[in-house]
């Protein structure tokens, strides 16, 4: 690809890059007062200063520039990402709150209507003799006995509406409480939703303008830098041998890698979980989600909370994640290459395993038995063209 192409295409997929706002609602937040929080875009700003000042002077100051750049960008789509999730769920939480606490109110309208018809029938019955005096006066002391006893079932009835009453208006007050609180955290939510978009967006422009820069020779160098650096990671950990062996994936790996391959050449956008687009983690959490198994939605959680695997048992369907904050990750193919969603300005593809510095690996279903025989599933032509470095943070 020509460098002016490739300059091109990064603008396109960078400026398309950028999801809808969060769906939740949230008035703009006011400015804060303490001052304890470092401003992002300050602290992001100052962890290159020379690269903000004088500009790379090199090609690999040039490479580091723009990986710095994705690496904040990628901080901030993980953020995005699991904050969306935590949304999500608080959403969910919200409604069963508030449709919890209509049908408490409904029941405590109910007691009170109880309440109060007793209340008046009491009332009405004040002027009665007593239960005792008319058992005395009755012409059938049967007829009363039985009256007596209808009368203390009342009484039972009026104390069980009471206490009724205040356990439905104690429930009441709690589930408004904690209504008001989880509408406020989704608030929250949304706002820091908001700011997290604002630093991909801002990374991504800074990326924009830098590949804008670059005349063609540059880009030319620059591609083969990247070129070499993987070609070197991947001689190196196909030397240790680890990924030696015939490999087959289980049953819903299988699954999860077709899925995987027949988004090869969709493009890559930030906070997307397809079907038309993807980022890294939106794309193997919706591959296995089609093979029947439910994951964390980001890169990290994938990595804290499926069982870990070594790579000299790694099998084809397994994920592999990149980065010491485990904040990129692919599916493994076979044969030392897996399927990925790299950065904005690429599309899914086929790359090399050492394409980015290897974390680990984790298995989505432990418990599944390898097949006896694979057939990968097929390639589309050209599936391993493009970049093959994924965001340093994500």
């Amino acid at each position: 690809m020509s460098g002016r192409l490739l300059r091109t295409v990064c603008a396109a997929a960078l400026l398309a890059a950028l999801p809808a706002a969060p769906a939740v609602a949230a008035p703009e937040p006011e400015p804060a007062e303490s001052s304890t929080a470092p401003d992002p875009e300050t602290a992001e700003s100052s962890a290159a200063p020379e690269a903000e000042t004088a500009g790379p002077a090199t090609v690999p100051e040039l490479l580091g520039r723009l990986r710095t750049l994705y690496q904040q960008a990628e901080e901030a789509t993980e953020t995005y990402n699991a904050t969306e999730e935590e949304r999500k769920a608080l959403a969910a939480e919200t409604k069963r709150l508030t449709g919890d606490l209509a049908r408490t109110r409904d029941s405590l309208a109910r007691a009170r209507a109880d309440a109060g018809r007793l209340a008046r029938a009491q009332y009405q019955g004040r002027t009665d003799f007593s239960s005792a005096l008319r058992l005395l006066l009755a012409r059938d002391p049967d007829h009363a006995l039985d009256q007596h006893q209808v009368l203390r079932r009342a009484a039972r009835e009026r104390s069980a509406t009471v206490a009724r009453l205040e356990k439905g208006e104690k429930r009441a007050d709690r589930l408004a409480t904690a209504s008001r609180r989880a509408l406020d955290r989704e608030q929250t939510l949304a706002e820091k939703q908001k700011e997290a978009r604002d630093r991909v967006t801002a990374r991504l422009k800074e990326v924009e303008e830098t590949l804008a820069a670059l005349s063609d020779e540059e880009v030319e160098e620059l591609t083969a830098l990247e070129d070499a650096e993987t070609d070197d990671a991947q001689r190196e950990l196909l030397a240790t041998g680890e990924l030696e062996g015939a490999r087959t994936p289980s049953e819903p790996g299988r699954e999860a890698l077709a899925y995987a391959a027949e988004q090869i050449g969709k493009p890559y956008v930030w906070g997307a979980e397809g079907p038309e687009s993807f980022d890294c983690s939106g794309l193997t959490s919706r591959a296995w989600a089609r093979a029947g198994r439910s994951i964390p939605r980001t890169s990290q959680e994938q990595w804290r909370t499926l069982p870990k695997v070594p790579l000299r048992a790694l099998r084809p369907g397994d994920l592999v994640v990149y980065f010491p904050k485990a904040t990129h990750v692919a599916i493994y193919l076979g044969d030392g290459l897996v399927i990925q969603a790299p950065r904005p300005g690429a599309r899914v593809k086929v790359s090399p395993i050492a394409a980015n510095p290897l974390l680990g690996a984790v298995r989505p279903d432990p418990a599944a038995r390898p097949l006896r025989s694979y057939t990968p599933p097929p390639l589309p032509t050209g599936a391993a063209g493009g970049s093959d470095e994924g965001y340093d943070e994500g």
